[in-house]
């Protein structure tokens, strides 16, 4: 072991600045919080502009910090290149991003309509590249300093396994995305920026209310029966998504690259 190895603020993300796309609900919140609650100032962007205000507000008033709402449709260009010049103008670099913002079409095989394939590889696909391509300077500039700059881009155990539902370009765009961080981290690890894969199971979202019968209700939805389907007994909570994804972040981290992890509660492992 190196003599005098430091341990001190191993786990911290104090002071970094984050992006987090897909942040007014969901994952991409949960990631928010998680990152507020350690000391980060948080960008959230999500398509609809009152639901990412409002939730940057509601963010702030639990956790403290500071929370700004850049809503943007990532599914198009000019929603990409948009947010990113936004940011730009209010800071000079951008250490931790985190792709998070994804869609999902379900139809059976037969019927699966074109538009369910484009909307879904739009945004889970090349909404990721691109706007990472476009906010390259800002993670140049932090990489520069103390710490590399990080990428989490958010997969999917569906990208995986087969799952249970007839998602097709869904698990297919995850899994793209898994790769696509692999390639990614090939060119920019030597710059100091790295990328890992988050692959989530279930957690108490909207969109997998939806997916299993809950009408999108996720308060009253009854989460306790999809954990008793689940290895460890339960659903993924708030701390378990933004843990692994403030670890990536932090010093701890640092040695971690190119990687996808589930989380997932022992699914995969278990398939």
């Amino acid at each position: 072991m190196t003599p005098n190895a430091s341990f001190q603020d191993l786990f911290s993300i104090k002071g970094k600045v984050a992006l987090v796309t897909g942040g007014s609900r969901g994952i991409g919140e949960m990631i928010a919080a998680g990152f507020l609650a350690q000391g980060a100032k948080v960008y959230i962007s999500s398509r609809k502009a009152d639901a990412c205000e409002a939730t940057a507000q509601r963010l702030m008033q639990a956790y403290g910090g500071e929370c700004i709402a850049l809503p943007a449709d990532l599914s198009r260009m000019e929603g990409v290149g948009g947010l990113a010049k936004r940011l730009a103008e209010r800071e000079s670099q951008l250490d931790i991003l985190v792709n998070n913002a994804g869609v999902a079409w379900g139809a059976p095989l037969e019927e699966f309509p074109e538009v369910g394939w484009d909307k879904v590889m739009d945004t889970n696909v090349k909404g990721v590249f691109f706007l990472t391509q476009q906010v390259l300077p800002l993670l140049r500039a932090a990489a520069a300093g103390p710490s590399p700059a990080r990428v989490i881009n958010i997969g999917s155990i569906d990208g995986i396994k087969t799952a249970i539902f007839d998602t097709f370009s869904y698990g297919a765009s995850k899994a793209a995305v898994h790769h696509l961080t692999r390639f990614m981290a090939a060119h920019l690890t030597k710059e100091r920026i790295l990328f890992n894969a988050i692959a989530p199971g279930p957690f108490p979202t909207w969109m997998l209310s939806t997916g299993v019968g809950f009408g999108g209700e996720t308060d009253t939805a009854d989460w306790s029966s999809v954990g008793a389907r689940n290895p460890s007994g339960r659903v993924g909570t708030p701390q378990d998504i933004a843990g692994l994804a403030t670890f990536l972040c932090s010093r701890a981290g640092e040695f971690v690259v190119g990687q996808t992890i589930a989380c997932d509660g022992g699914i995969v492992a278990s398939s």
